[in-house]
């Protein structure tokens, strides 16, 4: 089959369809059993993303179990500063550990030359998953938005209120946007290898995007996206891309008029009707179940799902999360979503 004829292609060229595709973040995850017994396998949650055959099995899981219109890459948005040279851990309990990048020194440390060597499984996951997906499933690829991506690297792990990263990038722009272009180069080599691979879309994932200013979230947010959409667009025009700046509010109207992107996922929070009127009429709009709701299932899930197929399936639209899967869901009430959506 055609890429052009698949759903989540369809929609993310502007089609109003039918049915809307749907794919959820992090749907290859710890709620599943199957999930959890593979990581078992696997060691680390490092040496899960760097085995691809482990890799792809989980990424495949979701897909056997519910038939979603899309399955995304399994990796993590932090294999690119790992694969320029900055030591990563992931611990138990406490998530990503980094050593910190604070100043030129650490900055000129990092080397893009050696990036594809050590992210090469990825790319070898990538080739797997686009010769064993079904017909009707589109593979996404997938990277960290820059600014999200060096918050990570300069803050050493996830952070409340990034005011490290915050200092340098409002006390310092000159330097901070150094890192941030090095960023922008390194993420359109790391999806071009994806999409040469076998991805037939990307999405960026800004998780952080809600933790600057206005001005701030046009210069390290909107601003690198753009570039990076631009760059991928001249190795590959017809390639759709996903734009995902959580938690911005109104600022997702900016983003969706000046960030290139075919696709905007909306959080959770995003009135419907607002997303309608102010965002279908520049892009699809994918998105925007609570993933509580998941969690808690029945009557108050399935309210939800038909209120947004209501509002947003009038347009170009494809059915997610708000944000991520969390790991209490059951399983049962993803089915009952999946059986809902394919109607």
């Amino acid at each position: 089959m055609q890429t052009r004829e698949k759903l989540l292609i369809r929609a993310l060229r502007g089609e109003t369809l039918p049915r809307p595709p749907f794919w959820l973040m992090r749907q290859a995850g710890r709620y599943l059993p199957e999930y959890r017994a593979t990581r078992e396998q696997a060691g680390s949650f490092l040496d899960l993303c760097y085995n691809p055959d482990l890799a792809a099995e989980v990424t495949l899981q979701p897909i056997r179990r519910y038939g979603m219109d899309a399955a995304i890459l399994f990796a993590d948005i932090l294999l690119i500063p790992d694969g320029l040279g900055q030591p990563l851990d992931y611990r138990e309990g406490e998530g990503p550990i980094l050593e910190p990048i604070r100043d030129a020194a650490a900055l000129a440390a990092l080397d893009l030359d050696k990036m594809h060597g050590r992210v090469a499984p990825v790319y070898e996951t990538v080739g797997r998953l686009a010769a064993e997906l079904p017909d009707h499933v589109t593979l996404i690829g997938f990277a960290g938005a820059p600014w999200t991506v060096a918050t990570y690297m300069v803050e050493g792990r996830g952070s409340r209120d990034h005011a490290l990263v915050k200092q340098w990038a409002y006390g310092d722009p000159e330097g901070f946007g150094q890192l941030i272009d090095l960023l922008v180069t390194a993420t359109v080599e790391y999806l071009s290898k994806q999409v040469e691979a076998g991805a037939e879309a990307v999405q960026l994932f800004d998780t952080w995007a809600s933790a600057l200013s206005e001005t701030a979230f046009q210069r390290w947010c909107i601003e690198p996206v753009e570039k990076i959409v631009t760059q991928l667009r001249q190795k590959y025009p017809e390639l759709p891309v996903i734009g995902f700046p959580r938690g911005v509010g109104a600022g997702y109207k900016s983003f969706a008029k000046a960030a290139g992107v075919n696709g905007v996922s909306l959080d959770w929070t995003v009135p419907l009707e607002w997303a309608a009127a102010e965002l279908q009429k520049d892009v699809t709009v994918q998105g925007n179940l609570d993933p509580r709701l998941l969690v808690i299932g029945g009557a108050a899930m399935e309210a939800e799902i038909c209120r947004i197929l209501q509002i947003l399936g009038q347009g170009p639209f494809i059915f997610n999360l708000g944000h991520g899967i969390v790991p209490e869901t059951p399983p049962e009430h993803v089915g009952r979503l999946a059986e809902m959506l394919r109607g």
